[in-house]
């Protein structure tokens, strides 16, 4: 909003969630004394009412986690466009950037698309393509890429539907995927995996829900991975070693290392401060309550 309105365009009103989710879209409509409407559901019948007093030309959607009701859709007279995550029809769904990630692509990107009935299936008005890189989060990802790189699209759409210039491209939907919120039904770390599907789950849960593991009867999720190729002989989710590098962990064709866990409803901490805390030993084993007859002191 803040760039739409440097430009000089006229911002009708803003709409978003009345908790800590709305916190800085309120603190910056009061400043910019923006109309701000808080409400609990978009479908609450008073959003309806105040939509056609505002009149609104177009509307603009980012990161809504509501469902946007369809009446809602009828109201602007030029119609209401959405920025998502990622190359649409792939990733549809509420959780794209994780699920890119955790996949293993090594691309990805955004879209503005027209809304329409369906979840992410309207047409497609621009896209931005970007890299993955090896290392990357969604968090990192998000803040310092798909986030500021949105903001600009957004206004570029804004300029191509004033100029009369903006396309609806169908989504060619034998190319659409859709996953599920990436929550802890997904977020639980198989050891019995692949290296490379186990280090790309964790950086795509980070940080965010946290993929998690239990160790010494614990629900500890994962922060920080970096994955090292070797020969390993060690069983799959055994602690190798902890230092203030990281824990290391054996999997598949090599070692996984954390640096940072949270243990239950904890803090983010340093692995050697989580071992001392747990009293955890080489040779314990991820995803078991019991120690290992194997295990050493660290």
């Amino acid at each position: 909003m803040q760039t739409l309105v440097q430009k000089g365009e006229d911002v009708a009103g803003v709409f978003c969630p009345p908790d800590k989710r709305g916190a800085a879209m309120k603190e910056l409509a009061e400043r910019k004394r923006v109309p701000l409407f808080r409400p609990i559901r978009m479908k609450d019948p008073q959003v309806y009412d105040e939509y056609l007093k505002l009149r609104p030309d177009l509307v603009l959607l980012a990161y809504v986690t509501d469902i946007i009701p369809e009446r809602l859709l009828s109201v602007p007279s030029v119609g209401t466009i959405c920025y998502h995550p990622s190359l649409l029809p792939r990733h549809r769904g509420a959780s794209a950037i994780n699920w890119a990630i955790i996949q293993g692509e090594t691309r990805t990107g955004l879209t503005i698309f027209w809304v329409g009935k369906g979840l992410d299936t309207g047409p497609i008005l621009l896209q931005k393509q970007v890299e993955i890189g090896p290392e990357d989060t969604a968090g990192f990802l998000y803040f310092n890429t798909l986030f500021p790189l949105g903001v600009d699209a957004l206004v570029e759409a804004v300029e191509l539907i004033k100029g009369g210039k903006a396309p609806r491209i169908p989504q060619d939907e034998s190319r659409a995927t859709y996953e599920p919120p990436c929550d802890d039904r997904v977020a639980s770390v198989d050891f019995g995996k692949s290296i490379e599907d186990i280090y790309n789950l964790i950086r795509g849960c980070d940080p965010q829900p946290g993929a998690y593991t239990t160790l010494k009867g614990k629900k500890v999720r994962l922060y920080d991975a970096k994955m090292g190729l070797a020969p390993v002989d060690k069983p799959p989710g055994e602690i190798v070693s902890v230092d203030e590098a990281g824990m290391q962990i054996a999997v598949k064709g090599g070692l996984i290392r954390i640096g940072k866990l949270r243990a239950d409803k904890g803090e983010k901490i340093g692995p050697i401060e989580f071992a001392q805390a747990v009293d955890l030993k080489r040779g314990d084993r991820c995803g078991s309550e019991s120690e290992s007859g194997q295990s050493e002191r660290i």
